[in-house]
């Protein structure tokens, strides 16, 4: 093989298949959590709104007991994880800050980190997609069967997460959000994606959106007040460790396993949804 040529994957597919049975048994198990967070932040909504509850739970409260567990789950998935994260685009800043714009109007606080969160996997999702009816329409060379199956799993596990995220935004009597996030989008796929020629090529794009969508869950987890948003987010942050970690393996790129996982790359609030 010339220098110049490389394989499109590093690992055999019967590994990656498996590695995908994995990954998909590890979103199957977090989906119950998610569902038992989202009722409960869901009802805690209406409460306030009817004014049967005055004051949300405490966030103290909460990191002290169940959120406890829920880090546990997050630190496990680390040594999966690749040792250092790529930002999606440009400099980062804390998701606190300023508030998305959406075709709604703008959301700040909780509900702020929400809808970026939605708008990524969103952006995620409609990546995977694009990716998957380019390897079939042959415009990526020749691509593992194995490659496009991780694909259209991740893709649904994302489609999932974002269902997840707007049914909290729903709960809360919002407009769920159906964008995506624009910024990373015009910064970083758009330019990237229009010079991809293969699957490794397609394979470095998706880890990019899934070191920034880790970031911002863990930073998220950082600020966000309500305790079910905590535990939604601590929740999902580990399964897109375990998507990063895998395309690392694809990529040949062997993850290291690290202490903690890290928030550079994490996106603001400032990030456009559209």
């Amino acid at each position: 093989m010339s220098a110049d040529q490389h394989e499109p994957m590093q690992i055999t597919e019967h590994e990656l298949r498996s590695m995908t049975a994995d990954v998909d048994e590890m979103h199957n198990a977090t989906l119950p959590i998610m569902k038992e967070a989202l009722a409960g932040w869901s009802e805690l909504h209406q409460q306030l709104r009817s004014g049967v509850a005055k004051v949300a739970p405490s966030r103290r409260g909460f990191l002290m007991g169940a959120g406890v567990a829920l880090g546990g789950l997050a630190l496990a998935a680390c040594g999966s994880s690749s040792k250092s994260s790529t930002p999606a685009a440009g400099s980062t800043t804390t998701p606190t800050t300023g508030a998305p714009t959406t075709g709604g109007g703008k959301l700040t606080g909780d509900l702020g980190v929400v809808a970026l969160a939605a708008s990524l996997e969103n952006l995620a999702a409609q990546t995977y997609g694009a990716g998957i009816s380019a390897a079939t329409a042959g415009k990526l060379g020749t691509v593992p069967p194995a490659v496009v199956t991780f694909a259209q799993t991740v893709m649904k596990q994302h489609m999932d997460h974002a269902a997840a995220w707007n049914a909290v935004l729903s709960g809360a009597g919002k407009s769920p959000v159906t964008g995506i996030d624009k910024t990373v989008q015009d910064a970083v796929v758009a330019p990237t994606f229009a010079k991809v020629k293969d699957a490794g090529g397609l394979a470095k794009l998706a880890l990019t959106l899934e070191n920034a969508a880790a970031a911002t869950y863990l930073e998220a987890i950082s600020v966000v007040e309500a305790p079910a948003g905590i535990k939604t987010a601590a929740t999902i942050e580990p399964v897109e460790l375990q998507h990063a970690a895998i395309l690392n393996f694809v990529l040949g790129n062997y993850p290291v396993p690290d202490t903690f996982t890290k928030m550079d790359g994490a996106r603001p609030l400032s990030d456009v949804i559209a």
